[in-house]
């Protein structure tokens, strides 16, 4: 088992290969900016999806749309370049929330993240398929279980670690601006020297809604859908090669100006040979089909990388949702499971929850992007109002140099996204708007109720002042031939229950503690010195991992022992707080089973769990 799985995901990586995981520009801009830039495929026709409501006239109005929608990518651009500026280390919004908004805005920023991202996986296969689907009307009805085996190839290609992702998506990714980016030549040289820049009319199709503010605002809100995935180089910069924030900066603007011209493109090329949205084609094939010619090899190839670029924009929330998770889980607001590092060195935990929930929107929506779209942008442009305000809030209170153009910056990017996000809300809200709007405040009441149980559960089992560290072995007349090896995950009320009883049962207890990359052998060891003293019989050792695996070192120290000493009988004990709810047993115990787990796994070992109860 363990054979197939090192073949399906791949070989550990060490921690000194984290760099090494690193990407420099070039392939960091498809594996961050696929969602973005795949977003032309159908950004530009949910736009004329609702203008189309109001007749074929209306659809002249998909220009001043689209410009307004590329002033706007604009001004979110810049702001986020001063975002990585100010935060290096990735500067996402729950980041810039939490350090200048407080918890309560920052756990809105961050459910609004969740729900985007999740969105951003699904449209984004679907899409995909649709594309596929218009190049193939045979396998329209094949639609769902093809974009759940895309989603499952994307999950598969980020287990197996940030690099291989990178490599994967460079060429599909760069292959689709190529082809829109021809689509864009071929197109002008029709216009110059054949049809002229005189829009041909639309198909008729009579009016079901009046030509109103309201329709507009909705056109606009769809079109919107353009910008999901732009915050992703904000929080991802440390997949940059160093210096990571200018090479961040820099594939931001980057990233900016390459939407904004294939989005105007499409949509330019879209008012000009009056394509309209059909249930049969998407609108970009409609344009293909115009400028190439159906049967052309370049048709084929726009609609291969189409299919390609959206099913690989998944990755953007696949390089995202776990990043958050983690981060998340590190501040106690998501089971700390969340925050695993895989061999492979991702958050491999992160990775398999977004492919359920993805998996779930898919089977719900059955392949159909027309309600998750108008679910698009409502979390995104959530988390970008509190994301610039939140760096307002950073300049005002540090006021360095420049100070002043910064906070402008940052306050318009937050004032005119702001302005967006009420119009999303208040022109998509009976279009299912309304169930995002729902499931934010509930995923912040679990975010909270979550922090709350780690809380009192931390308490319960933490070490006071007053409570009695005094660890030692009995003078025995016979020695009973016993060692303990303890398991040490933390030094807590249930680690020194666990090492009392080895000092009953054990003429030697060995404590082990296996040190995570943030920890410090040497505060550790000091700790201990300073806590426990040095009594006969006991010791403390400390284990590091080259891998991210804090299990694999002790079951190999275990390992050791035995061939080592094979004259002595070995006990292993293992700490375990036993909560008197449910659901803490998700915060709870987690790596202490998969240990167990992995020690059974070599069998002939003699267990003890010692169980401490928590009060209630």
């Amino acid at each position: 088992m363990l054979s197939f799985t090192r073949r399906l995901l791949g070989a550990p990586l060490r921690r000194g290969q984290s760099d090494a995981a690193t990407l420099p520009s070039i392939e960091a801009l498809p594996i961050l900016s696929s969602d973005a830039l795949s977003s032309v495929a159908y950004a530009t026709e949910a736009a004329l999806g609702v203008l189309i409501l109001a007749g074929s006239r209306a659809l002249e109005l998909s220009l001043p749309i689209t410009g307004a929608i590329v002033l706007l990518i604009g001004i979110v651009v810049l702001s986020y370049r001063q975002t990585i500026e100010a935060y290096p280390q990735g500067g996402g919004s729950y980041v810039v929330a939490r350090e200048n908004l407080g918890t309560g805005p920052s756990l809105v920023a961050a459910a609004a993240l969740l729900v985007d991202y999740t969105l951003t996986a699904a449209v984004s296969l679907m899409a995909g398929t649709q594309a596929l689907s218009s190049l193939l009307p045979g396998l329209l009805p094949y639609e769902t279980p093809i974009a759940l085996l895309l989603l499952v190839l994307v999950g598969w290609a980020n287990l197996r670690g940030v690099r291989e992702a990178g490599r994967a998506f460079a060429i599909p990714t760069y292959a689709f601006v190529v082809m829109v980016a021809l689509l864009a030549l071929f197109g002008l040289q029709n216009l110059v020297f054949a049809h002229g820049f005189t829009p041909d009319p639309p198909p008729l199709v009579q009016a079901m809604e009046p030509l109103g503010l309201f329709l507009i605002l909705r056109a606009f809100s769809s079109g919107c859908s353009a910008m999901t995935g732009i915050e992703a180089i904000a929080n991802g910069v440390k997949v940059f090669r160093a210096p990571a924030a200018q090479r961040a900066q820099r594939t931001m603007l980057v990233m900016g100006a390459m939407l904004a011209l294939m989005f105007l493109a499409v949509s330019g090329l879209g008012w000009l040979y009056g394509v309209a949205p059909t249930p049969d084609r998407t609108v970009l094939a409609q344009i293909g089909i115009r400028v190439f010619g159906a049967g052309s090899p370049l048709f084929w190839a726009l609609q291969i990388t189409t299919l390609l670029i959206l099913a690989l924009a998944a990755n953007t929330a696949f390089a995202g949702f776990p990043r958050l998770a983690a981060m998340l889980a590190q501040d106690r607001f998501l089971p700390r499971q969340m925050a695993w590092i895989g061999d492979r060195l991702v958050f491999q935990n992160g990775i398999g929850v977004l492919l359920l929930a993805a998996g779930g929107v898919i089977l719900i929506c059955r392949g159909d992007t027309t309600v998750a779209v108008n679910l698009y942008a409502l979390g995104v442009f959530t988390a970008f109002t509190l994301s610039q305000a939140g760096m307002v809030v950073r300049w005002w209170r540090l006021r360095g140099p420049g100070w002043i153009g910064r906070l402008l910056m940052n306050a318009l990017g937050s004032f005119t996204t702001f302005v967006v996000l009420l119009v999303i809300v208040v022109s998509k809200f009976d279009e299912g708007a309304w169930t995002v709007v729902i499931a934010i405040p509930l995923l912040v009441l679990l975010l909270q109720r979550i922090r709350h149980r780690y809380d009192v559960v931390y308490r319960a089992i933490a070490l006071k002042p007053g409570d009695d560290l005094s660890l030692r072995l009995p003078q025995r007349r016979d020695p009973v031939g016993n060692t303990s090896l303890v398991w040490v995950p933390s030094w807590s009320r249930p680690t020194l229950e666990a090492l009392r009883y080895a000092t009953t049962v054990s003429d030697r207890v060995v404590a082990v503690w296996v040190c995570s990359e943030d920890e410090d052998p040497a505060a550790i060891q000091a700790h201990w010195t300073r806590t426990v003293g040095e009594p006969p019989g006991l010791e403390l050792r400390l284990l590091e991992s080259p891998y991210a695996s804090l299990m694999d070192p002790f079951v190999d120290f275990v390992a050791e022992e035995e061939q080592r000493h094979p004259d002595q009988t070995f006990t292993i004990v293992m700490p375990m707080g036993i909560p008197r709810y449910r659901f803490d047993n998700l915060l709870l115990n987690q790596r202490g089973v998969n240990m167990r787990r992995c020690l059974d796994a070599r069998r002939n070992r003699v267990f003890t769990l010692v169980r401490y109860y928590l009060p209630a």
